[in-house]
């Protein structure tokens, strides 16, 4: 039903640019948070995907990459590409939460204090990628900002956090709950201390110059329908 759907949609893209469009058959091209990777795999299986930091696919844009459809973990880049002219209005369509995150097999590590511990090696995302901004507005409300002294890497997405500390190359990082239910046992997540005013939100937009836009606007409605929301709680995600 779904791939009747889109499929639908491309053939009204098609009619509509007089079948004289370069590629017009081809499938959406899709920019997505690496937080996504399995999601976008398991809704969007027909779609062409470019995964990576949100920061790094919203400069790709900003520069004239050719996508129709922007997948952020921050709200911030797709409202700034929109007022840039660059994408449509953002809609959002999931919500996130920041974990702490330790090899499976580390039992030293329970909590923020532990982290403080000489010796101990901290990978963060790094400045202006979304999990390292939301790393450091975290860290910022919960007056444990000393903890960045114990950073040995800034990492350019939540998966490379994930890589690090599952390898052992590091002894804690901060990752999306998602992202460390996805490692599949290979780390453990130590959940963080109450606090306020660091919300995780994901947006998507399609991208102005599309020439399938009716195709991205169909994957965005499947992302926010019936069938996404499903897809997105059994991933972990919460919903906006």
């Amino acid at each position: 039903m779904r791939r009747a759907a889109l499929a639908a949609a491309a053939a009204l893209a098609l009619a509509g640019c007089g079948g004289s469009a370069p590629d017009a058959a081809a499938p959406a091209t899709v920019f997505a948070a690496a937080s996504l990777t399995g999601l976008v795999g398991e809704l969007m299986p027909e779609a062409r995907v470019n995964l990576g930091g949100s920061d790094e696919l919203a400069t790709q844009l900003r520069e004239g990459a050719a996508a129709d459809l922007f997948l952020s973990a921050s709200a911030r880049h797709p409202e700034e590409l929109h007022e840039e002219g660059v994408v449509d209005e953002p809609v959002p369509f999931a919500t996130n939460r920041l974990v702490l995150i330790v090899p499976a097999g580390e039992a030293a590590i329970a909590g923020l204090d532990d982290v403080t511990r000489p010796g101990t090696r901290l990978v963060v995302g790094g400045e202006g990628v979304p999990v390292g901004d939301y790393t450091r507005r975290t860290l910022a409300a919960l007056g444990r900002e000393d903890l960045l002294d114990r950073v040995v890497s800034n990492e350019k997405d939540a998966k490379g956090v994930v890589g690090k500390v599952a390898l052992g190359e590091a002894d804690a990082g901060f990752a999306y709950a998602t992202d460390a239910r996805a490692a599949g046992g290979r780390v453990r997540a130590v959940e963080l201390p109450a606090h306020e005013g660091v919300a995780i939100v994901y947006a998507g937009a399609v991208v102005s110059a599309s020439a399938r836009r009716d195709e991205a606007r169909a994957l965005l409605r499947l992302l926010t329908g019936p069938e996404g929301r499903a897809a997105l709680e059994r991933a972990g995600f919460g919903l906006p």
